[in-house]
């Protein structure tokens, strides 16, 4: 069977000159006569591939030396209770930007061990929309702002680098990072799950200011202290050492591309054209505010909800999977990141256009 176009919000679809090179060093990595999967995780082949990782990571992202650069487990989730933990620094209160479904999860822990306080919030018009700057109502007493930059159920996105003055900036990337340059120095830290733009599910990437850590309260759990892995290169314990490698050979892929800047382009192109099929028709409707899109996540809903059911099984008669979009919102998503191909985009709007005629 070939391969699919495969349109999940995560896991997600991987390069398949990832998937290849990985299934050429399955038995054997660089003449180590084993796996990555069976090598010590302090072992010099290991070593070699979590420095490189790290490297690539930081030339990607052009991440300032200030900053550490961890790969850890627990998904973007465990970091939702691990931000408080390390960064409230003795103060008593957060802001979190409200603008969907994570936000929602990030604020019901933060509230755990602080007073999370709302700036703004698009909950009322179902998270269509995103806040603008002039819209924030932050706290400069703040320990950190937290914000999501892009809504994988609601398909919103950040285009713009929220303004908190002295209040680090913390952001939950998890289904934006990498697809575009961004400035990282504007950010106290950064997290995400790697299940989406990066690798496999299992691995989660934190990049965190250096002056951030180390400050943890004095009752925080061991492996939720960020100095904790930070002194030991996320080496403290078994790390994910398989995910760590396919994260390795995802960002050597993307240098391989042009880097960010040529992500960014191929992104915007792809969403760009997507969007114009659902808007030049009747047919296809979307529920976000044009100026607020996602460009990795595009949901869309039919005229007709009856034919939701048949759209879905005709689209994966052609090799179009898992557009069903999420029970929040109904309709259909596309997940469309960097590892999604132009064509593959293509041949969802042609299938779009084939179905309408057949159907409108």
């Amino acid at each position: 069977m070939s391969r699919v176009f495969n349109f999940s919000a995560g896991p997600a679809a991987l390069p398949e000159a990832v998937l290849r090179k990985a299934g050429e060093e399955i038995l054997d990595w660089h003449g180590s006569g084993m796996s990555v999967m069976e090598m010590s995780h302090r072992g010099k082949e290991f070593t070699a591939i979590i420095e490189k990782a790290e490297a690539d990571l930081r030339e990607l992202m052009q991440i300032p030396d200030d900053y550490s650069v961890l790969f850890l487990q627990g998904g973007a989730s465990s970091q939702f209770a691990m931000i408080p933990l390390n960064l409230l620094r003795g103060k008593g209160k957060a802001d979190y930007i409200n603008t969907g479904s994570w936000s929602k999860k990030a604020i019901s822990e933060g509230k755990r061990y602080c007073e999370a306080n709302v700036p703004a919030t698009a909950e009322a018009e179902n998270f269509t929309w995103i806040p603008k700057q002039d819209q924030l109502e932050l706290d400069p007493a703040a320990a950190y702002c937290h914000m999501t930059s892009n809504n994988t159920i609601f398909g919103t996105e950040f285009h713009y680098t929220p303004d908190t003055g002295d209040v680090p900036l913390v952001a939950d990337m998890s289904s934006d990072i990498l697809s575009r340059p961004i400035d990282v120095s504007k950010f106290g830290m950064i997290y995400a799950g790697a299940q989406k733009n990066i690798g496999p599910s299992g691995l989660t990437i934190v990049i965190v200011r250096n002056d951030l850590v180390g400050h943890a309260v004095d009752w925080c759990p061991t492996m939720f202290d960020y100095k904790t892995h930070v002194d030991a290169k996320s080496l403290y314990n078994t790390p994910p050492t398989y995910g760590i490698y396919i994260a390795g050979l995802v960002f050597e892929w993307l240098k391989e591309q042009g880097g960010l800047e040529a992500m960014a382009e191929l992104n915007q192109r792809k969403a760009n054209k997507l969007y114009e099929a659902i808007d030049g028709s009747d047919f296809y409707h979307s529920p976000v505010v044009p100026e607020d899109r996602s460009y990795m996540n595009v949901p869309f809903t039919l005229s007709n909800p009856d034919l939701d059911a048949t759209f879905l099984e005709e689209a994966g008669e052609k090799g179009l999977v898992a557009l069903k979009g999420h029970r929040s919102v109904g309709g259909m998503r596309a997940s469309i990141y960097n590892a999604m191909p132009e064509a593959g985009v293509d041949a969802l709007i042609d299938f779009m256009r084939d179905f309408e005629k057949r159907n409108a």
